[in-house]
């Protein structure tokens, strides 16, 4: 009787096709996970050192059905100037006031009250940003 062999011997044909495409797959893999960490990095750096004014709600208060006010904290440059955005909403979700506040004090911290005026009772308030001039 003979032996019937179903695959070649070991090292003789050099790489099979698969062990190609796994390298192939590790090295993109490589690639592109660099190129992912460099452009967080990026990201981070901007966000952290580029961003001269920064803002933190503190507490919100509906005070009617037209009006909301809200208590910031606002940290930023001495010198800088800038403009924060407030939003208020429904209890459906649907936005019923917004406001843009002007940050012209030279002071590097404020705190603020702010008054949105809206347009059906609001139910909260959001800061969606601060941007320097």
């Amino acid at each position: 009787m003979s032996a019937v062999r179903e695959s070649l011997p070991e090292g003789r044909y050099g790489r099979s096709a698969d062990e190609r495409a796994d390298r192939k797959l590790k090295v993109a893999g490589a690639v592109l996970g660099t190129l992912f960490l460099a452009l967080m990095g990026w990201f981070g750096w901007y966000y952290v050192v580029d961003n001269k004014i920064s803002a933190e709600l503190i507490k919100f208060e509906v005070v009617s059905d037209t009006e909301v006010q809200v208590h910031l904290e606002i940290r930023k440059d001495a010198g800088t100037k800038g403009v924060c955005t407030l939003r208020s909403r429904s209890a459906e979700g649907a936005e019923v006031g917004r406001k843009d506040v002007s940050v012209d004090e030279p002071a590097a911290r404020l705190d603020k009250v702010y008054s949105i005026r809206t347009t059906a009772k609001a139910t909260n308030a959001e800061l969606l940003g601060c941007t320097a001039k």
